[in-house]
C-alpha cells in the first residue's frame, strides 16, 4: 500500500531526515520519500499502517500531519 502523507512544519532538511526517522520506525514501513518542497511523506508499506499510528508518529516528531490519501 502507498500512502501519501501532507505535513506542515517541516522547514530544513533536518526537518525532512527527522521525519523520515519517524517513519522509518513505523512496524510495516518499507520505503519512505519526505518532500521538502511538497511539504509530504509517501510511504509504501508491506502491511496495513494505521493512518492514527502514522498521526502519532510524525505528532512526536513536532510536525502537523493535515491529510493522509492512500494512492
Amino acid at each position: 500500500m502507498i500512502k501519501k502523507i501532507t505535513i506542515d512544519g517541516m522547514s530544513c532538511e533536518h526537518c525532512v531526515n527527522h521525519v523520515t526517522e519517524a517513519l522509518k520506525e513505523l512496524n510495516g514501513v518499507v520505503k519512505v520519500e519526505v518532500s521538502l518542497a511538497s511539504n509530504n511523506a509517501i510511504i509504501e508499506t508491506s502491511q496495513d499502517v494505521k493512518d492514527g499510528d502514522i498521526k502519532s508518529s510524525i505528532d512526536e516528531a513536532g510536525y502537523e500531519v493535515t491529510g493522509i490519501d492512500v494512492l
